[in-house]
């Protein structure tokens, strides 16, 4: 009698490279049955695709199964109605939405009408996955809910990853964990690391030895260590096989049970694709290719070599001393020369070819044409952003709109065009658009559902309305107008400048940046408006976020200081600087900073109001690590109560 996992580990060899069987129950959607009535068995069932599902049917006529096989309508309809039989398949029609309000943006969930079903208070909200949960947080924690908005799993983990194989890998302050799709964590314990998916019922994970080094090995959907944590380093398992390193020996590549199917005598190798292999003599050398059993294929000459998908692999040479992509068949033959400075695939048989935006600027930024494997070119280098194809449809960004091509770089007309960069997806029923960093919703006939609002009233008479500064691909600011006070232009024009509205050349810049804003606390006639934005130079580690507060008086138009806040002549810098002494010595979360470079405050340090009392950031690296963001102490009012101000502008405001 065939099982079931014989029957999985046949199918996927045949389905688009990267696809996953899909599960529920801990059962894979796989079934067999004569659905045409020849006395042959077809193999059927359900895939994940680039996040979206796919029915596959396969025929088995002469004994192995050859390929998609054409059928009929009939036959597909009676492949759904076995498969809804069996695992009662069905999709969620809830979308998740942010929604602007003081304190922070809430996330919720609408129908495809765009009508608020689930109210907005989660600070995050992901969207629903083919198990019909998805994934939120809450206070800074994680959880997961079902469609009907309870909890599955209680906001409790520092991340959950999504679901793959009916499995999920989480992480709080013990370690990696796996849990099931009714939240049970199948681990016995915690690991120092979980790779985010499982492949072929396998996931690797890892473990600190003696020396506290990672060794890695690979869980079962049990949770249980099927191959041991021996291996200095591991991959992902294709077609049932996977590359793996000894501790100070050689490559590997073994089987599901951890059967050592053939040894390498290489300094690298990388990850199993289509028969072959990328490979290194030295550390330092080229890349070429072997064969399963370590025959030389092509020798190293590449200065870069990804595995095979669909018959090709991207690989790059180093021609009058810069790094250039092309694309090679299995004979090794370039099928697209090494001309692009990146060259990416996206699925179905095509590939995103790119050319730099500046060759004058040292770091190398690509605009991307679309081609096929065989390397025909349909467009001009237009796109700025590129996604993955899914039913023969792709999303792109230009200079201009993000809009969807299909397999020939044709713009689909009777799909969205929206104003901006970003991407455009399918999501069930509804289009989905992250466009400009807002999130928006479209039907299918082109309708718009639903967009993130751009007027906040605060009452009856105030109001915060958001603004796009665009001026160029790279510089993208949103920042609030305040409608409904007396003397505005000051204010507005003050809120402008600190979001970082300014002249920007359309030329190429140097760096890209983004800005936005949030309401985080207003009471009284006191406004308080958080103003961040992110600066990264092209080709730096990483950018520089910035953060500053306006504290703003709708009454008066006044836009207060620290010292605002204070009696005049009082010793505030002094007694501030005492309170955050006294927080770090007694408090081990602070344990992060550097040690003796904390000195105090200054008078016009920054700092933010709300509902807890003042408190006072610092920039990054001014007392931490980068990492560590902007250190932050709150300090309750009553602390300060003999210094404060309690018949000032600033103080009254709020009180």
């Amino acid at each position: 009698m065939v099982e079931l996992n014989q029957v999985v580990s046949l199918v996927i060899p045949y389905l688009p490279a990267g696809a996953e069987i899909l599960y529920q129950n801990d059962q894979a959607i796989v079934r067999w049955a004569d659905l045409d009535g020849d006395g042959i068995n077809e193999v059927f069932g359900l895939y994940r695709y680039h996040q979206r599902p796919y029915l596959f049917i396969l025929k088995n006529p002469y004994g192995f199964y050859l390929s998609y096989f054409p059928v009929s309508k009939l036959v597909e309809k009676s492949a759904e109605r076995v498969l809804n039989g069996i695992f009662e398949i069905r999709a969620v029609y809830l979308f998740p939405v942010a929604i602007r309000e003081i304190g922070g943006s809430k996330w919720g969930y609408i129908n495809p009408k765009g009508q608020i079903v689930f109210p907005p208070i989660y600070d995050h909200a992901g969207d629903f996955q083919d198990n019909d949960l998805a994934i939120i947080s809450l206070m800074s924690k994680t959880g997961v809910i079902n469609e009907k908005g309870y909890l599955i799993v209680k906001p409790k983990y520092d991340t959950i990853q999504p679901f793959s194989e009916g499995r999920s890998v989480v992480n709080d302050h013990e370690g990696f964990k796996v849990i099931d799709e009714s939240g049970k964590e199948v681990t016995e314990k915690a690991y120092s690391f979980i790779s985010p998916a499982y492949k072929e019922g396998r996931v690797e994970a890892a473990e600190n030895d003696v020396q506290g080094n990672y060794l890695y090995g690979y869980l079962n959907k049990r949770g249980k260590v099927v191959i041991p944590m021996i291996y200095e380093s591991t991959n992902e398992f294709k077609e049932g096989r996977a590359v793996v390193k000894e501790k100070g020996g050689h490559y590997q590549l073994i089987d599901l049970t951890g059967n050592v199917l053939h040894t390498y005598p290489y300094a690298w190798v990388g990850n199993y694709g289509q028969g072959l292999l990328s490979f290194k003599r030295s550390n330092d050398g080229l890349f070429g290719y072997i064969d399963v059993e370590g025959n030389i294929v092509m020798e190293p000459k590449f200065t870069m070599a990804g595995h095979f998908i669909d018959g090709r692999a991207i690989v790059s040479l180093e021609i009058n001393k810069k790094e250039l992509y092309g694309l090679i068949n299995h004979a090794g033959q370039f099928v697209i020369k090494p001309n692009y400075n990146q060259i990416l695939y996206l699925g179905e048989k095509r590939y995103a070819i790119g050319k730099e935006v500046d060759p004058k600027q040292a770091c190398m930024r690509s605009i991307f044409a679309l081609a096929t494997d065989e390397g025909l070119i349909f467009t001009g280098f237009l796109f700025r952003e590129i996604g993955y194809f899914q039913n023969g449809m792709l999303s792109v960004s230009d200079d201009q709109h993000t809009y969807f091509i299909d397999k020939q770089g044709n713009q689909m007309e009777h799909l969205p065009q929206v104003t901006g960069s970003g991407q455009l997806s399918f999501e069930t029923t509804l289009i989905k658009g992250f466009i400009d960093q807002r999130l928006m919703y479209f039907s299918q006939s082109n309708e718009l559902i639903w967009k993130q609002a751009a007027n906040f009233p605060l009452n009856k008479q105030y109001a915060v309305v958001e603004h796009k500064y665009k001026p160029n691909y790279d510089y993208l600011v949103y920042y609030p107008e305040i409608k409904g006070m007396g003397n505005l232009n000051q204010v507005n024009k003050t809120l402008k400048e600190m979001a970082g509205v300014k002249p920007v050349p359309s030329i190429p810049l140097e760096s890209n940046y983004t800005g936005d804003y949030e309401i985080t606390f207003y009471e009284k006639n006191l406004l308080v408006i958080e103003i961040t934005g992110y600066d990264y130079p092209f080709c730096a580690a990483h950018g520089m976020p910035i953060k500053k507060y306006a504290h703003i008086n709708l009454k008066t138009g006044r836009l207060y200081q620290l010292k605002d806040l204070f009696k005049s002549g009082s010793p505030y810098v002094k007694e501030i600087s005492d309170l955050i002494t006294d927080q770090i010595k007694s408090n081990d979360q602070h344990s992060y900073l550097f040690p003796n470079e904390y000195h105090g405050i200054h008078s016009d340090q920054p700092f933010f109001i709300n509902a807890a009392g003042l408190n006072i950031f610092f920039q990054p690296y001014e007392i931490a690590a980068y990492a560590a963001g902007f250190p932050t102490f709150t300090i309750s009012f009553n602390e300060l109560k003999e210094w404060i101000d309690v018949n000032g502008e600033f103080w009254r405001a709020f009180h």
